[in-house]
């Protein structure tokens, strides 16, 4: 059986640390793949450069304040596209102001969560939403029907 594939979209080398402990720590299998901006996770998404020959992902981890392009902007990319929409984004960001947590919505993200300030909270975090979209929710295998 094949591991599921995450895509981490974040450029907090403290916060992909955190993440990468989270997988490790609680043995959580996947496979996590890691772009720092948003022109790397669009290029990865698209096959594109240096990520021709990439998979996609099951679930995408989708910072909202990343470089080159904003995390709502890379959102809208893969919402409109036909080959990635269905694929599950749960946007994390530490704005807990309404009017990015709205935009993200619109664009059709999964989730949002916000970013606590604390190690361990964040850690708890994280592990609940692996937890969840890698144990108990039926990922979408639409774009991979070809392998199965």
């Amino acid at each position: 059986m094949k591991l599921p594939e995450v895509l981490l979209v974040e450029d907090n080398d403290g916060d992909i640390y955190l993440i990468l402990e989270v997988l490790s720590e609680n043995k959580i299998e996947a496979q996590m793949r890691l772009v720092k901006n948003g022109l790397e996770a669009l290029d990865y998404l698209f096959c594109k450069g240096k990520f021709e020959s990439a998979s996609k992902p099951d679930l995408i981890l989708l910072d909202m304040n990343i470089p080159v392009y904003s995390g709502l902007e890379v959102l809208s990319e893969i919402k409109e596209s036909d080959e990635l929409k269905n694929i599950p984004v749960v946007m994390f960001s530490t704005s807990e102001y309404h009017e990015d947590i709205k935009k993200a919505y619109q664009r059709h993200c999964n989730s949002y969560i916000v970013k606590p300030s604390q190690v361990e909270i964040f850690q708890d975090l994280i592990l609940k939403t692996l937890d969840y979209w890698l144990q108990l929710s039926t990922l979408s295998t639409l774009n991979k029907a070809d392998e199965y």
